[in-house]
């Protein structure tokens, strides 16, 4: 019925069924379609046709003040609903960064957010500097909500939790000048001779059992432990120093000029959701969705 009444209108502004097809950017048939059901709806004649153009009836012209008055009404009550809709609603602040792509819960959240309406997503971007991601994490629950990344920080579970969405495989990148970088693949013993930095500032489990396990069965290679969390920082050095580094699939387009090889190494990172310790009701709410969602896929 709306479509029908603002066709109304603009046949009766325009004074032809072809003009206001144009001005609908809908065929001349469609308009005359409409009219005429609009007629049978309402059960009298609103226009006289004539050949050269429309006018309005009796009754036509009594209706076209009430049908304006409808639209308006309509559009004012459209304003109202979405003002409402919005003050009811809970924008959730995803943190995202190069080395922490929010994607894995963007495109998670695409699939369902029309079930959800509720709920909106604000993007807030933050640097990865090892400097000062230490304060970054902290920020989780007050200016950000969650961040959306791998697991490599232990030492500061204190101030978050996680939510496991997936693993990362692990890698090897190396400059493109290196004599590795043409390998679709490379096993542990092509590193041999070779230096490995294999970055841990943030003191993770999974990379301390990659690097006992490397020590220990692999002293060929001569690992470089670099005491920092993960930034743009070290993948620039290791390509300066054409020293191999020990990454995730992940992150295989953060540096052009860096190759990223899938490894042999029988280990994975976990990434997902970091959030708060005591999350909001709104993110609880959130994170309840997320967590059934991708309970519902595996």
């Amino acid at each position: 019925m709306i479509e029908q009444l603002k066709t109304f209108v603009q046949v009766t502004e325009s004074g032809s069924f072809s003009k206001a097809a144009e001005k609908l950017f809908i065929s001349s048939t469609a308009v005359m379609k409409q009219m005429n059901l609009l007629e049978k709806q309402t059960g009298v004649p609103l226009f006289i046709r004539t050949n050269h153009g429309v006018r309005l009836t009796k009754a036509g012209t009594a209706f076209i003040k009430d049908a304006e008055f409808m639209l308006q009404y309509f559009q004012e009550s459209l304003i109202r609903m979405h003002q409402s809709a919005q003050a009811n609603r809970h924008i959730i602040r995803v943190g995202t960064s190069i080395l922490n792509p929010c994607n894995i819960l963007i495109d998670l959240w695409n699939g369902i957010s029309d079930l959800y309406p509720q709920f909106g997503i604000n993007i807030v971007h933050f640097e990865d500097d090892a400097h000062t991601l230490p304060t970054t994490y902290r920020m989780i629950g007050q200016s950000l909500d969650i961040i959306a990344g791998p697991f490599l920080t232990d030492n500061l579970k204190d101030y978050y939790r996680l939510l496991e969405l997936g693993s990362y495989r692990v890698c090897f990148a190396v400059s493109r000048q290196h004599r590795l970088a043409s390998r679709k693949t490379l096993c542990v013993e092509d590193l041999y001779g070779e230096r490995l930095a294999i970055v841990n500032g943030g003191n993770s489990a999974v990379i301390h059992e990659i690097r006992d396990f490397l020590k220990m069965k692999h002293p060929q290679i001569r690992i470089k432990d670099v005491p920092r969390l993960y930034d743009l920082d070290v993948f620039n050095r290791c390509e300066e120093s054409n020293t191999v580094m020990l990454t995730l699939e992940a992150w295989a387009d953060i540096h052009p000029s860096l190759v990223t090889i899938p490894s042999d190494l029988d280990f994975t990172v976990p990434y997902g959701l970091i959030y708060p310790l005591h999350p909001s009701e709104e993110v609880g709410q959130f994170l309840e969705i997320i967590k059934e969602m991708r309970e519902r896929f595996d």
